[in-house]
């Protein structure tokens, strides 16, 4: 908004700060408790970024929402309205990510299983930090608003006084219009204007549903065509941990052994004595037939 009364910039950049104290939390959890960081762990900060600003979304609208319903001068009422409003969705978001991670924990992979535990519990404590910090800075952004102060400098702004003898850069700073209209404290947002005026009548239409319906269609039988044309292929080097042996050998045999075709592996399931120069030798002698 050009206000510099309801500019909310530092309330989103709180919500992006509750992302990353998420992140920092899990992961210093996670490696305080011995679970192995693998390179595949590094992606874990954009997905936690992801939800939690969608989180922060779900937040901010609920509370504006709240606010042009309940008694603006209790704020126990603004914030439990907000709660009852925007709680369930940001729970059920959280619940059903943390479930997939968790359960993705359960593979053989070591790294997978990482990648899994350290992304779970970041979704834990982002919900945690949502439901705590951020209603916290909701509540002195709205303490802010109610007492005319500056976004940036929380100073004071008197948007009575005239200010027709004031240079166009200050009133658009400090008031929040070159026009030197003085800041509205309140009002519909303009997405929500577009949404409830135009985008639901438009949907509603009822060539537009069906319209809707066959676009679906089609779009539900490209993917289900997608599907059966999908093809195992994955880099076995992310699959493993970064002080792992399976790492250089993987590149030794890409760099050498490329050119050779398909690769005939052989499993010996019982103990063997490889220091014995004729078990070597028997074992040589086997690969040698096989081959």
């Amino acid at each position: 908004r050009l206000s510099c009364i309801r500019n909310n910039i530092w309330l989103a950049s709180c919500g992006v700060l509750s992302s990353g104290l998420a992140v920092l939390s899990s992961f210093g959890l996670m490696l305080f408790c011995g679970v192995p960081f693998v390179i595949t762990v590094a992606n874990a900060p954009f997905l936690i970024l992801g939800v939690g600003v969608d989180d922060m979304f779900i937040m901010i609208a609920s509370w504006e929402q709240s606010s042009r319903k309940k008694d603006k001068s209790s704020i126990k009422s603004l914030l439990a309205e907000t709660y009852a409003e925007a709680a369930l969705s940001v729970t059920i978001t959280t619940l059903t990510d943390v479930l997939a991670f968790f359960i993705g924990s359960w593979t053989a992979f070591p790294s997978v299983r990482s990648f899994c535990l350290y992304t779970g519990t970041a979704f834990v404590f982002c919900y945690v930090y949502t439901m705590t910090f951020f209603g916290a800075v909701l509540v002195l952004n709205h303490k802010r608003e109610q007492g005319n102060r500056h976004w940036l400098i929380c100073m004071r702004v008197d948007v009575d006084k005239d200010q027709a003898e004031n240079s166009c850069l200050y009133n658009a700073c400090c008031i929040g219009s070159c026009s030197r209209q003085p800041s509205q404290p309140e009002g519909e947002h303009p997405m929500n204007v577009f949404f409830k005026k135009y985008y639901g009548p438009f949907v509603t239409n009822k060539w537009i549903k069906v319209l809707m319906v066959l676009l679906y269609g089609a779009y539900l039988g490209g993917s289900i065509y997608g599907c059966t044309q999908i093809r195992e292929g994955i880099d076995l080097r992310n699959l493993a941990n970064d002080a792992s042996y399976v790492i250089p050998y993987y590149d030794d045999d890409d760099k050498y052994f490329s050119t050779y075709g398909p690769r005939v592996m052989v499993v010996i399931t019982e103990s063997v004595d490889y220091w014995n120069e004729s078990v070597r030798l028997g074992i040589e002698s086997c690969t040698q037939n096989l081959e």
